[in-house]
């Protein structure tokens, strides 16, 4: 894996976990009672996007090592989840076309 491809790898990942928690204990306008004019009662009031963001990098860079642990030890391959066998390695006779 080269290093282009482990900090793309970091990033989905990053950005799938904030994803998951951004929703997490959050407090609307609505649940506080407090809807300010122009604006939704699902508007959020309190996000606390700091914290998250400090737990989404440390969840994320756990993840991120297991992942790319696996895909650089080989323990799971791209042949392994080929389910229509289109990437076998290439026979003798196979001319490419």
């Amino acid at each position: 894996m080269s290093i282009a491809s482990a900090l793309v790898l970091y990033a989905v990942i990053w950005f799938m976990t904030l994803l998951v928690a951004l929703p997490i204990r959050i407090q609307t306008q609505g649940d506080l009672g407090k809807v300010t004019d122009g604006t939704h009662a699902s508007a959020p009031e309190h996000h606390h996007l700091g914290r998250k963001i400090r737990i989404v990098t440390v969840v994320s860079l756990l993840l991120w090592a297991v992942i790319a642990g696996i895909i650089l030890s080989g323990w799971i391959t791209v042949q392994d989840i080929d389910l229509f066998n289109r990437m076998r390695p290439p026979s003798a006779g196979d001319t490419g076309a």
